[in-house]
C-alpha cells in the first residue's frame, strides 16, 4: 500500500511540481492550497507525512504544525517544512513547532526525495 503524503503549498506551480514528483516515485499525495483547510483534510486523509509551505496566505505554516501536533491522531505524523523565507531563528522555530525535518526553496528534487525518504522509512 502506498504512503499517503499530504502537500500543503499555496503555490500552484511548486504544489503541482511537488505532487509529481512524489506520484511518480509511488506515493498517494493529496495538495492543499488554502492553509485553512489542512486539519479536516488531515484528518480525513491521514497521512504518513505532511510537507507543509511556512508562507501561506491567512495562517502560518508553523501556526499549522503546532496545530498538527496538538491532535492526538495527527500528533505522531512528521512534518517536511518547506519554506523561501528562511531568516534568521527560522529554522529553531520551525523545529520547535515540531517540524521532523526543514528544507529552503528554491528545492531541488534529489534531496526533497532524500528528505522525504528519510521521514518514510519502508
Amino acid at each position: 500500500m502506498a504512503k499517503r503524503i499530504l502537500v500543503v503549498e499555496d503555490n500552484d506551480l511548486n504544489r503541482k511540481l511537488f505532487t509529481d514528483v512524489l506520484k511518480a516515485n509511488g506515493y498517494e499525495v493529496v495538495p492543499v492550497a488554502d492553509g485553512q483547510n489542512v486539519i479536516a483534510t488531515a484528518r480525513r486523509f491521514v497521512p504518513h507525512l505532511v510537507i507543509m509551505d511556512i508562507q501561506l496566505p491567512n495562517v502560518s505554516g508553523i501556526d499549522l504544525i503546532a496545530d498538527l501536533k496538538s491532535e492526538n491522531e495527527l500528533s505522531a505524523i512528521p512534518v517536511l517544512a518547506v519554506t523561501a523565507y528562511a531568516g534568521k531563528g527560522d529554522e529553531e522555530r520551525i523545529r520547535g513547532a515540531g517540524a521532523a525535518d526543514y528544507l529552503s526553496k528554491p528545492v531541488s528534487i534529489g534531496p526533497f526525495m532524500a528528505a522525504v525518504r528519510a521521514l518514510l522509512p519502508d
